[in-house]
């Protein structure tokens, strides 16, 4: 058996011991095939013969108990993974959907010792109370509830003790295993595997820095200071570091205990208003939103306000993606599968050699499907679990922000319905869409939106001009040859047309330069002014023929 060429020589040998034992668990349960099939294979794994076999349809469930079994950061990255259609197939999805960031929580004392080493101050300083009993414990971090020496109720969030080093010993791993994968198996030639962990490591390590979910509290709480039905709770700056996040208490009803919202009387339709009304100005607004608004990160409160927290997850779309969103849902109504189609090559979802036949005939169906549907019988859910299937078979690349996206606006639209069965996210957000496309890319008119979305392709290849030359100019001053497929007929073509630019520039020129030179000569003598009134006259004359040449189109 060969030794295993894993992609560094000086981690794997220091991160051994967990090397071994995440290949063991995956071997475990019923992914030794998988090792086995790879060009090289890892020697000490040799004692783990025979492999034992799992059946087929119970991979998935192997694979989630897999990650639950090694630890934080393989949890985050099957919750990030569940993100990610595009990446594995849909039964990995649904999943992986499943997992829980939910552990047993460490002792007290621990805890204490995180706090007295972050804040630097006797406890008994800054609290005036603190229950020792904790309110949630996650694989990352504990939530106490405390009360301050000026008597605020606040949330403590403590980062569990030595998670930062197994973390990045995970990530390093996660990160060697991708340039692997990405140099060595077929999957590296369909994806770009180091970016993704490179991806999700950024994620990760945002995750674990407290004065950064501060900030994203901030921002969410000025982003919706005009906002009366939504409440995000206050940073308490002076007792908050990257370990130790400290957040105004807000006391209300879990959003998806529904028995007790009708047992205190707030109006559950009002509620549900209020959520898509938050996720909407979050996605269309502000291009800012809670990436992870499960129901435990919601509470109802008085006036039927929605409370959010946890805002360690957010993530962005820029006014491009907001755009490129635009244009899919525009394309996407008038029933234009080639329209799609175009769109996904442009924001770099589909690659140019994609079997456009092939995906424009299954995105199609899938319009056509839907097309029939009234707004109020359309599910998101229902929708993303049509669309996994094509983007795994055709192998979409959609940006990992739009997944995250997809997922949450599926999430925000379950505690919809559980609140109002009635709830149609579509038909509430229509107007705001309709605003927004009127507000940034097309009307309504289809010929207008047609004629838009090409002069957005036309401006998109000025733009990528002056890249694409100068990677041709690179390429000639390292003496690279450059190739053109061209027949004799394409060339003289090619001929005639960089002749008619050259003399349309010439031309153009020469009337430029003439108009400013004929009044400067009004005083010389007669021969040195016909001359200048004959070439000028003479320049027009050959600018028109080549304008009367164009439009013939000779």
């Amino acid at each position: 058996m060969t030794r295993f060429n894993f992609p560094t020589i000086t981690r794997p040998i220091r991160h051994l011991q967990r090397y071994r034992q995440i290949l063991t668990v995956f071997t475990r349960h019923g992914f030794g095939f998988a090792i086995s099939t790879l060009p090289t294979e890892p020697f000490w794994l040799r004692d783990l013969y025979p492999f034992p076999k799992r059946e087929p349809a119970s991979l998935p469930v192997h694979f989630r108990k897999a990650l639950e079994e090694l630890g934080p950061a393989f949890v985050k990255l099957g919750q990030v993974l569940s993100t990610r259609p595009d990446l594995l197939p849909p039964d990995y999805i649904t999943e992986l959907s499943l997992l829980q960031d939910q552990v047993q929580p460490v002792a007290w004392e621990e805890i204490e010792t995180v706090l007295r080493q972050e804040l630097n101050r006797p406890l008994e300083e800054i609290f005036d109370e603190i229950n020792t009993l904790p309110l949630a414990s996650a694989s990352l971090a504990q939530v106490h509830m405390a009360k301050l020496a000026t008597r605020e109720r606040v949330v403590l969030k403590v980062q569990r003790p030595n998670i930062l080093p197994t973390v990045r010993t995970d990530l390093e791993i996660i990160h060697d295993i991708a340039r692997y994968l990405q140099a060595h198996t077929p999957l590296g030639e369909i994806y770009e595997i180091v970016e993704i962990a490179e991806d999700f490591a950024d994620t990760l390590k945002r995750e674990l820095d407290y004065e950064a979910e501060g900030r994203n509290a901030d921002r969410f709480r000025e982003n919706f200071r005009n906002e009366p039905g939504v409440y995000i709770p206050a940073v308490y700056w002076d007792y908050t570091t990257k370990r130790v996040l400290v957040l105004e208490y807000i006391e209300g009803i879990k959003i998806d205990r529904i028995e007790a919202i009708d047992a205190a009387g707030y109006d559950r339709q009002q509620i549900a208003n209020n959520a898509a009304r938050m996720i909407i100005q979050e996605v269309f607004q502000d291009g800012f939103f809670h990436a992870d608004p499960h129901p435990g990160n919601f509470v109802v409160l008085e006036g039927n306000t929605i409370g959010a927290m946890d805002f360690g997850m957010v993530d962005y779309l820029s006014q491009a993606d907001r755009v490129s969103l635009i244009r899919l849902y525009n394309v996407a109504v008038q029933m234009n599968a080639k329209g799609v189609v175009d769109e996904l090559v442009h924001i770099g979802a589909a690659p140019f050699d994609v079997d456009r036949r092939s995906l424009s005939r299954d995105i199609g169906r899938l319009l056509q499907y839907y097309s029939g549907l009234a707004l109020k019988e359309l599910r998101f859910d229902d929708f993303m679990e049509d669309v996994m299937p094509v983007v795994f078979e055709h192998r979409l690349r959609l940006p990992a922000n739009f997944w995250l996206l997809a997922k949450t606006l599926g999430m925000m639209e379950g505690i919809g319905l559980k609140l109002a069965p009635d709830f149609d996210i579509f038909a509430f957000s229509k107007p705001y869409v309709n605003r927004l496309i009127l507000s940034t890319v097309v009307p309504n008119q289809r010929w207008v939106s047609d004629a838009i979305r090409r002069s957005l392709a036309w401006s998109d290849l000025l733009e990528a001009l002056p890249h694409a030359g100068k990677l041709l100019l690179d390429r000639v001053e390292r003496r690279e040859p450059l190739v053109l497929a061209l027949d004799e007929r394409s060339l003289k073509y090619l001929d005639a047309l960089v002749t008619r630019l050259a003399l349309s520039l010439i031309i153009a020129g020469m009337i430029v330069g003439l108009a400013w030179v004929v009044p400067t000569v009004a005083g010389a003598g007669w021969l040195l002014q016909a001359i200048v009134i004959i070439s000028f006259l003479l320049a027009i004359i050959v600018g028109i023929r080549i304008l009367l040449s164009i439009i013939r189109g000779r």
